[in-house]
């Protein structure tokens, strides 16, 4: 099913345009997303193929199935609240059916999570990003190796630098596991020219190796020094490589070069979002309602446009999230919505679509 098929078999309850165009944080440059509330004919939806929601390739038209609106409805879910408040002049179509789904009738202290919650990770989102751009990882990653140690008296060096300062390679080198002491390995060396003892050498291959190569030792060698492998701090720094090199092929290339030429290295979009969030979040705390065409727009869009810096902004988001927490313990909102009621809503509105197409 398509949103096209929801047209053209008029399974559609409510239209509009969301995003920033609703919010009125819109630029020329601006994608216009859709979104909407269809019903499933009533064969479909007792049948056994129920269809939750239906979106188009880029997810910037999204339909929801009436029932599974309510659902995100009763989660206080921001992004279908927040079509019930949708501005006038954004709302597509609203087919009659759809009046009795206001916004007074779902809003609650669930809100708190939903949107302030939500606000938080998008900081957190904010901060990773700024550690990627402020420090890149270079393309080649590093090797096993960089992770080794060689035990010197009462201290340790690179194995690398040893290697260079004890004059032999990495190939004359062979590695045996100490019992009881885990990553800790005793490390012998081939004088021999002809290579005897036919060590492996420390890894099978620097480029590509994850682990350090063990050689079988013959009996009565002695240790030269003992080698660390810091396995946990290469582990870390593989995900971390590998999760930046992800972000830099996924990156929305728009976005970075926004965030590169206002020079404050942070994702501006996402810190609009974070402050829409967190503000409309204590609006509903302290009054009850919902307010999607933001009142702040410029204070949002100077945002956009990197005219505040990172950490400043950071500081006056923990503060506002201390603010909304504090308005949430006062609000008279009901802790949750009122299921049974919501559940009657359903059920009438379905109940009369079904009736007036038989």
């Amino acid at each position: 099913m398509t949103i096209s098929d929801l047209r053209q078999r008029g399974l559609i309850l409510f239209e509009a345009i969301s995003g920033s165009r609703a919010y009125g944080t819109n630029l020329p440059h601006s994608d216009t997303d859709l979104k909407g509330i269809f019903i499933l004919p009533e064969e479909e939806f007792y049948g056994l193929e129920y269809v939750p929601q239906v979106a188009n390739a880029t997810n910037d038209e999204v339909f929801y199935e009436l029932r599974r609106f309510v659902e995100l409805l009763l989660k206080n879910n921001p992004t279908v609240l927040e079509l019930l408040g949708t501005p006038e002049d954004c709302v597509v179509y609203r087919h009659p059916l759809f009046e009795a789904f206001r916004a007074e009738v779902f809003l609650s202290k669930l809100c708190r999570q939903s949107f302030a919650e939500y606000a938080v990770a998008q900081i957190r989102k904010a901060k990773g990003l700024n550690k990627k751009i402020n420090h890149p990882e270079p393309p080649s990653r590093k090797s096993v190796l960089d992770f080794c140690y060689v035990t010197v008296g009462a201290g340790a060096q690179p194995v690398q630098q040893w290697l260079t300062r004890q004059g032999i390679s990495a190939a004359q080198c062979g590695l045996a596991n100490v019992p009881h002491l885990t990553d800790l390995y005793a490390l012998f060396i081939d004088d021999n020219p002809d290579g005897r003892h036919g060590y492996r050498g420390l890894v099978r291959d620097p480029e590509t190796s994850q682990d350090v190569l063990l050689s079988a030792v013959p009996k009565g060698e002695m240790p030269v020094a003992y080698l660390s492998f810091n396995r946990n701090g290469y582990s870390t720094y593989c995900r971390v490589f590998r999760e930046y090199h992800e972000w830099v092929a996924k990156r929305n290339a728009e976005r970075y070069q926004n965030t590169v030429q206002h020079g404050k290295n942070y994702d501006a979009k996402n810190m609009l979002h974070v402050f829409r969030l967190l503000r409309m979040a204590e609006e509903i705390a302290l009054t009850s309602q919902l307010q999607v065409r933001r009142p702040d727009r410029e204070f949002l869009l100077a945002i956009r446009r990197g005219e505040f810096e990172y950490e400043e902004l950071v500081q006056q988001a923990e503060t506002l999230v201390a603010r909304v927490e504090a308005a949430f313990a006062a609000s008279c909102l009901p802790e949750a919505p009122n299921k049974a009621a919501a559940e009657l809503l359903l059920i009438q509105a379905r109940r009369a679509w079904y009736a007036s197409v038989k």
